[in-house]
C-alpha cells in the first residue's frame, strides 16, 4: 500500500501493555528488556493463530487487527492463559503480566498505519483490564457474549480520556483467576445484568435446582429418571481427580454437538481406566451441558479438584479441539493446548489430551494411559451420532442409535465400541420397551463380538454379564463380569450399579446399599443411581434415608419419574399416604401411563376399587405394549390376592423379567416370602432361597 493511499473499515483492535514495565526499566534495565522480549516472542507466536495481524508496537505495547471481536477476545484469553501458566512457574520479579483492551469500530489504514476511533477506545480503555485482565467494550461484549465460553463483570460507567460519551464497559472473567473485586459492582451473563450479592443468591438457587435430564428423563411411557443421593456433607475431593465437561461446539453452523459431546466421552473414557485417577462418570459431568456454570461450583458439586473443559469447530474435514485442565481449588490452569488436525487425526488428538492430563496431575503410571485404536474416520462419525441419540431417553431415538451403530460396522466390521453401543441400547430398550427375551438376547450378541475385539473394555463386561444373570440365570456369570469391569475400570459407576442389582437378587441387601453408594461416589449427579438408591433404602427399612435421598431427587430434577417418582414411594413405604398420592397423581398426569406406586398405595390406604381401576389399566396397558408381569403382581400383593400375584410372577419369570429379577426382595413382594411358591420362582431363576440372608424378615 502507498503512503497516499488510504483504507477505511471496521476491525477489532486490542491494545496491550505490559503492567509495572517502567518501574521495572527504572529499577532493573537488563531484566525489564530481557521480559520484554521473551513477551513479544510468546505474543507474536499466538496472534496468527486468530489471525491477527500486528500493526506496530509501542514500546512494552502492541497494537494487533483482527477480523472479529470474537477472534480478539479468544486471543486474549490466550495470551492470559499462556501468561498466567508460565508466571506459576517463575519469582515474583520475572512475572509478565499484561493489561489488554479490544474495541471494535472503524479504522482507517494509512502510510502502514491505522487510526480512528477503534484504536483511541481500544487504547483508553486498556488501563482498566487491570494486570491479567481483559476489558472490552459494549459493542465487543455484544457481538462474543453468545459465542464465548465466560462470563462477563461490568464496569461502573466510565468516562474515557478524549472520548465524548461515557461507554459501557466489560471485563472478561477469566477461570484461573480470583473471585471479582467488592467494586465491581454489576455482572453480566449473557448480556443480563444482576448486583453482585443477588447473583450469588440466584446462582445458589439455580445450581440446586438443576434439572439433569439421563436417557430416561422423558420416555414416552413416563418412565424417566432420578437424581443423586449424595451425602449432605461430602468428603475432601482427592488431588488425583477429574471431571470431564462436555466440550463447546465451536463450528459456524452449530451442527457438530454429538462430535464434540462423543469426543468428551471417549477421553472420559480414557481417563477412567488410569489406575490412581478418580473420574467422575459421565452422567455427572454432562449435567452441566449448556449452564455457564462457574468452574469451582462444578467441581464442589462433584467433589472433584480439577476440570477438562473445551471447545471443538469442525470445518468440512479439519478439526480445532482446544482443551485445558483447571486445578478448581485455585483456578490455576494447569494444562492447556490446541490441536489443529485433519478429522483422521482425531484419535491421535484424544490420545494426546490424555496423556497430557496425566502428566499435569503428576500420575505415576504402571502402564501407559490406554490408546485409542483406530478406526476408519467415516464409521468413527456414525459412531458418534449413534452414542450422542443412545444417551437421549426415549424409544425412537434409542433404535435410531442401533442403526447409526451398524452403519459404522458396515464400515468397519472391528470397530468394537460399535458393538457396545448396540449392546447399551438394546440393555436399556429391554424391560422398558421390549420383551426381555428379544432385547437381551440383542444385548448378549453385541457385547460378545466387542469382548471378541476388545476385551479390556469394562461396559462390555456390564452388559455381558448383565445377560448372564437375566438371561442365562448365571448369577456367579455375573459375579465373574463386573469384578472383572471393576479391575479394567475403577471408575465404573455402571459397574458398580449392576453389582447393587446383583446383590439385590442375591437377597444381600446391605451389600446392595453399599454397591449402589459406591457408584454414586462415582457419579453424584446419576439420576438412575439415586432411582435405584431409594429403592435399597427401601428394600432395608431405611425409610428415613430414603425419604432423604428422594427429596434430594426432587431438588435436582422436580419432574423426575422413572416407573413411579422416587420420593412417593419413599412416603408411601413411611405411611406418608397423603404426600405420595399427590406425587404418584402428579407424575401419572405427565406421563400418561398407570401409575404402579399409586395402586399400591391406594390398596395400603383400603381404597381397594380405585387400586382395582388401576390395576385394570395396567392389564390393558399390557395388552397394547410391553408391561413387566411383576408390576401387575405387585399390586395384586397389596390387594392380598396372592394367587393372581403368582400367577403374573409365572409369568414374569418365563419372560426373564429384569425388573423382577432385580426387585424380587423388594417391600412389594415381601408378603410373598413364607410362600412355598416364592421359593420355587426363585429356584427356577436360579437362587437357591434357602441361602438368602435374612429371607424371613418381615414375611
Amino acid at each position: 500500500m502507498s503512503t497516499n493511499t488510504e483504507q477505511r473499515k471496521l476491525a477489532a483492535i486490542m491494545f496491550t501493555d505490559m503492567a509495572g514495565y517502567s518501574a521495572l526499566a527504572q529499577s532493573d534495565d537488563k531484566l525489564a528488556l530481557e521480559l520484554l522480549e521473551e513477551h513479544r516472542q510468546l505474543l507474536r507466536e499466538i496472534f496468527p493463530r486468530f489471525n491477527g495481524t500486528e500493526i506496530k508496537t509501542i514500546g512494552d505495547a502492541f497494537l494487533i487487527e483482527f477480523q472479529s471481536a470474537l477472534e480478539a477476545a479468544q486471543c486474549a484469553i490466550e495470551i492470559q492463559r499462556t501468561l498466567a501458566k508460565r508466571n506459576h512457574d517463575v519469582t515474583a520479579e520475572r512475572r509478565i503480566e499484561l493489561k489488554i483492551g479490544i474495541h471494535i469500530g472503524d479504522v482507517v489504514h494509512r502510510g502502514g498505519d491505522v487510526y480512528g476511533d477503534g484504536v483511541n477506545i481500544a487504547s483508553r480503555i486498556e488501563p482498566l483490564a487491570g494486570a491479567g485482565g481483559i476489558c472490552v467494550s459494549m459493542d465487543v461484549e455484544r457481538q462474543i457474549r453468545n459465542a464465548l465460553e465466560a462470563r462477563f463483570e461490568k464496569l461502573a460507567p466510565t468516562e474515557l480520556k478524549n472520548i465524548s460519551v461515557t461507554m459501557d464497559l466489560f471485563r472478561i472473567v477469566l477461570p484461573w483467576e480470583q473471585k471479582a473485586k467488592a467494586e465491581r459492582v454489576e455482572t453480566s451473563v449473557g448480556g443480563r445484568s444482576f448486583a453482585v450479592s443477588r447473583l450469588v443468591w440466584v446462582g445458589a438457587i439455580v445450581l440446586a435446582f438443576i434439572g439433569f435430564g439421563w436417557w430416561w428423563s422423558d420416555r414416552q411411557s413416563g418412565k424417566a429418571t432420578k437424581s443423586s443421593n449424595m451425602p449432605s456433607t461430602a468428603p475432601a475431593a482427592d488431588q488425583k481427580s477429574i471431571a470431564v465437561l462436555p466440550f463447546v461446539d465451536m463450528s459456524q453452523a452449530k451442527d457438530q454437538e454429538y462430535f464434540c459431546d462423543g469426543i468428551s466421552e471417549e477421553i472420559l473414557d480414557a481417563l477412567a481406566k488410569v489406575d490412581g485417577l478418580r473420574v467422575v462418570a459421565r452422567t455427572s459431568s454432562f449435567s452441566f451441558k449448556g449452564k455457564n456454570a462457574d468452574v469451582g461450583d462444578v467441581a464442589k458439586k462433584l467433589n472433584v479438584e480439577n476440570i477438562l473443559e473445551g471447545s471443538l469447530r469442525r470445518e468440512g474435514n479439519r478439526i480445532r479441539i482446544t482443551a485445558q485442565l483447571i486445578n478448581a481449588r485455585d483456578s490455576f490452569h494447569l494444562w492447556s493446548d490446541t490441536y489443529e488436525r485433519e478429522l483422521k487425526d482425531v484419535f491421535a488428538v484424544q490420545d494426546e489430551i490424555t496423556r497430557s492430563i496425566v502428566d499435569a496431575l503428576k500420575i505415576k503410571l504402571a502402564v501407559a494411559p490406554p490408546a485409542h485404536t483406530r478406526p476408519n474416520t467415516e464409521a468413527y462419525d456414525l459412531y458418534l451420532q449413534g452414542l450422542y441419540l443412545s444417551n437421549k431417553s426415549d424409544e425412537e431415538n434409542l433404535r435410531k442409535s442401533v442403526t447409526f451403530f451398524q452403519r459404522a460396522l458396515d464400515k468397519d466390521p472391528n470397530f468394537a465400541r460399535a458393538w457396545i453401543g448396540i449392546a447399551k441400547a438394546w440393555i436399556w430398550l429391554a424391560d422398558a420397551y421390549v420383551r426381555p427375551l428379544e432385547a437381551y438376547s440383542k444385548v448378549k450378541e453385541a457385547a460378545s463380538k466387542a469382548l471378541a475385539l476388545d476385551e479390556r473394555n469394562a461396559e462390555a463386561h456390564c452388559y455381558l454379564g448383565e445377560t448372564k444373570r437375566i438371561l442365562d440365570r448365571n448369577l456367579s456369570g455375573e459375579e465373574e463380569e463386573l469384578k472383572r469391569a471393576i479391575e479394567i475400570d475403577p471408575n465404573s459407576a455402571d459397574a458398580h450399579l449392576f453389582m447393587s442389582f446383583l446383590k439385590s437378587a442375591q437377597g444381600e441387601l446391605e451389600e446392595a446399599v453399599q454397591e449402589i453408594e459406591e457408584a454414586e461416589r462415582l457419579d453424584p449427579l446419576s439420576p438412575p443411581i439415586c432411582f435405584v438408591a431409594v429403592l435399597w433404602y427401601r428394600s432395608a427399612d431405611r425409610i428415613e434415608d430414603a425419604i432423604n435421598a428422594g427429596q434430594r431427587s426432587v431438588q435436582l430434577d422436580p419432574n423426575y419419574v422413572y416407573f413411579d417418582p422416587p420420593l412417593a414411594d419413599a412416603y408411601s413405604a413411611k405411611g406418608d399416604f397423603n404426600q405420595a398420592v399427590a406425587l404418584y397423581e402428579k407424575a401419572q398426569a405427565t406421563t400418561h401411563f398407570p401409575s404402579l406406586g399409586l395402586g399400591i398405595t391406594y390398596a395400603k390406604m383400603g381404597r381397594r376399587e380405585d387400586a382395582r381401576r388401576i390395576l385394570d389399566q395396567l392389564i390393558e396397558k399390557s395388552r397394547q405394549q410391553y408391561v413387566a408381569a411383576d408390576s401387575i403382581a405387585a399390586v395384586y400383593v397389596a390387594l392380598g390376592e396372592k394367587d393372581e400375584a403368582f400367577r403374573w410372577l409365572d409369568r414374569a419369570v418365563e419372560e426373564h423379567s429384569g425388573s423382577f429379577y432385580s426387585y424380587m426382595f423388594c417391600p412389594e413382594f415381601r408378603a410373598l416370602r413364607s410362600d412355598p411358591r416364592f421359593a420355587d420362582l426363585l429356584r427356577r431363576m436360579g437362587i437357591d432361597f434357602a441361602k438368602v440372608p435374612n429371607r424371613q424378615k418381615n414375611p
